[in-house]
């Protein structure tokens, strides 16, 4: 158990940190009210996880341990529901109801397909 939270956790401030440069680049170079940062971490982090599990159903080159660092840590580290969520409550408090409608259903929708996506660019490999 020890060992599993060890690789988590390391998975977890790497994902972390790249979350953090990525939304802090979006920050700095996106003038928006949408947020661009919690946007791009998501679909990434969704489009990872489908690959990686992709890769896992497929070729099993994964060990247990690797897909726990790669999607619980890493990914779960990189991408982030409390920021959406955060992010989405912040477009409606200033109003930008069109916004908060694009936000929350592409979040999801775009999610999804990014999943589906890396899962089928591997079956295709």
């Amino acid at each position: 158990m020890l060992k599993s939270i060890l690789i988590v956790g390391t998975g977890g401030f790497i994902g972390t940190v790249l979350r953090f440069l990525v939304t802090r680049y979006f920050q700095l170079h996106a003038y928006s009210v949408f947020p661009w940062g919690t946007f791009s971490v998501n679909i990434i982090g969704s489009l990872l996880v489908g690959v990686i599990y992709g890769l896992a159903e497929k070729e099993n080159i994964l060990t247990p341990e690797t897909r726990l660092f790669l999607t619980v840590g890493i990914c779960g580290g990189f991408t982030t529901f409390s920021s959406l969520t955060n992010d989405a409550f912040m477009l409606l408090q200033h109003k930008e109801i069109l916004r908060f409608a694009l936000y929350t259903s592409l979040s999801f929708f775009l999610g999804l397909m990014a999943v589906y996506v890396g899962r089928l660019i591997i079956k295709m490999i």
